[in-house]
């Protein structure tokens, strides 16, 4: 490893322990706004270009970038499709991914801007599993029916997924976006949301010729 490339691990370590973002490293080949993700990963959606976006509902970053990915999916061409991909760190952080995953399993995705504004605006704890039974309650959802998926088979197997592609992709930090299996991008490459989202989009432009 190069002494530019040790330093910048080194930055990327104490970045994620102060909770900001920052770019994957191993595994990949740098670049100057993007890196390429060697080997190129297949499509988990059958006939579509898939754009991964890695996140972690702890993470501000991913709480400021999420509306600006949700504005920016709505221009797909109908080939490409938008796949969140919840991000563990730490154990302590899968019972969050739980909870996006059962969001989804039960159809209740309206429901994932509010789990940032719990955090980040409300700042409410809803870190492990009896907070975030206590929260989806509140919202509406059933209690039985939520700790049902919640502790099912579907949701640990979506979870299992989630890490096993965070490591294809040696994610390190949230926010990432993943192109089409080829390339990663994150604020801290493309120096800005707004940056990201645009090399995002360069980078898809350039797959979907």
């Amino acid at each position: 490893m190069s002494l530019k490339n040790l330093l910048f691990r080194t930055f990327a370590i104490a970045a994620l322990s102060a909770g900001a973002f920052f770019a994957p490293l191993s595994g990949a080949v740098a670049a100057e706004r993007y890196v390429t993700v060697e080997p190129a990963q297949p499509s988990d959606t059958t006939g579509k270009i898939e754009v991964l976006e890695f996140f972690a509902y702890t993470c501000p970053h991913c709480n400021t970038i999420e509306p600006m990915v949700r504005e920016w999916a709505k221009t797909f061409p109908d080939n490409v499709v938008l796949k969140p991909v919840p991000v563990a760190f730490n154990a302590s952080m899968t019972d969050l991914q739980k909870l996006y995953y059962s969001l989804e399993s039960m159809g209740r995705l309206d429901l994932h801007q509010a789990v940032f504004k719990t955090i980040h605006t409300e700042r409410k704890r809803i870190y492990d599993a009896k907070a975030i039974t206590e929260w989806a309650v509140d919202q509406g959802l059933d209690r039985k029916a939520f700790e049902d998926v919640f502790n099912s088979f579907g949701v640990m197997s979506k979870v299992s997924r989630a890490n096993e592609l965070a490591k294809l992709y040696s994610i390190d930090g949230t926010p990432s976006i993943a192109v089409g299996g080829r390339y990663v991008t994150s604020p801290t490459l493309a120096n800005s949301y707004e940056g990201t989202i645009a090399e995002a989009q360069r980078l898809l432009e350039q797959i979907n010729k």
